[in-house]
């Protein structure tokens, strides 16, 4: 039987295996942390001058080197490395689809990954501050890199929920402005504001130029959880969000949020949920572990929780819009 026939396989003792190996994982991980991919750039470089140029020690460096290069992320010929498309893409600083800040956040965590067994065992966190609190320079950056994928996905959400268009958006938390920009595009008409910390508005403030939306965009500075959100809004968007927080700070937020709103509002929450056995999505049920050992209250929630929060804090209708990912509330 196939597995798409609901009858799943035996894994072989190789997968298993291949499961527990984190072996490429670090090497790549150091490897954008060295820099390397910069380092060689668009010409082919021997390992002593990688070495020297990275001042590190060549042959230590030329086993890492070996490794890319098996991994496919390299090239070899000779004694001379080169980058492959995909590290030349993806893994060069000065490549305008560079994605080695998210791989960085995945290095800066790797301590607390490393205190699992114990976070486990005792139930008590790694963590007592997201990476994004203690180094706020790459919390910016992969801002930046998670606001570029998300202008590929914004337009069809926004499509999606089906607005309008002369409404007014208030988009809570929201980073680099992704949504709100996105939104901005799809419907000509639409006003929005977005709150969110005041180290973070200073990235928001030039997507939003770069985007030239100034004049329908507004920033608002401010810890949702601890100040007001203004409004009257007809839509208010909370997407990722909830997952860094506890379920009394999310029940209180969207309270907050139902107040904002005025009469036949929308609050739209996109999340990664959790299904209700809390075993699916599969790469959901990861998640929720990385959440635990890098943050000190968030979790992963079900979109029975969503539901809950929506129908305690006055909302007359919640429903899930699109399956362990969309969850609305309209105040009626």
């Amino acid at each position: 039987m196939l597995e798409g026939f609901g009858v799943s396989r035996e894994l072989s003792l190789a997968e298993i295996f291949q499961l527990g190996y984190y072996w490429e994982t670090k090497i790549l991980l150091t490897a954008v942390k060295l820099d390397v991919f910069s380092t060689i750039g668009e010409q082919s470089r021997t390992a002593k001058d990688i070495a020297d140029r990275l001042h590190a020690d060549e042959p230590t460096l030329s086993l890492l080197l070996n490794a890319l290069v098996a991994m496919k992320l390299l090239t070899k010929e000779g004694d001379s490395y080169g980058n492959s498309s995909t590290g030349l893409k993806h893994l060069v600083r000065h490549s305008a689809q560079y994605i080695g800040h998210l791989l960085l956040l995945h290095d800066a965590e790797w301590n607390n990954w490393g205190q699992l067994e114990e976070t486990i065992r005792t139930g008590r966190r790694a963590a007592d501050r997201h990476v994004f609190e203690t180094d706020p320079e790459l919390g910016s950056n992969v801002l930046t890199v998670l606001n570029r994928i998300g202008q590929q996905s914004g337009p069809d959400f926004a499509k999606r929920l089906k607005l309008v268009g002369n409404e007014r958006l208030l988009d809570l938390g929201g980073g680099a402005g992704t949504n709100a920009i996105a939104f901005c595009q799809v419907y000509s008409e639409l006003g929005a504001t977005v709150f969110d910390l005041p180290a973070t508005l200073k990235l928001t403030e030039k997507t939003v130029k770069d985007a030239g939306l100034e004049s329908r965009i507004t920033l608002q500075p401010g810890d949702f959880n601890r100040d007001q959100l203004g409004g009257p809004y007809d839509l208010v968007l909370m997407s990722d969000i909830l997952h860094y927080q506890t379920f009394q700070m999310n029940q209180d937020l969207i309270k907050k949020a139902f107040v904002s709103l005025a009469p036949g509002g929308r609050l739209i929450i996109k999340d990664r949920f959790l299904d209700e056995t809390g075993t699916g999505p599969a790469w959901t049920t990861a998640f929720a572990v990385h959440i635990l050992v890098n943050t000190q209250s968030g979790g992963c929630y079900r979109i029975s929780d969503a539901v809950q929060w929506l129908t305690k804090a006055g909302f007359g209708s919640a429903v899930e819009l699109e399956k362990t990912a969309v969850v609305q509330g309209v105040k009626t």
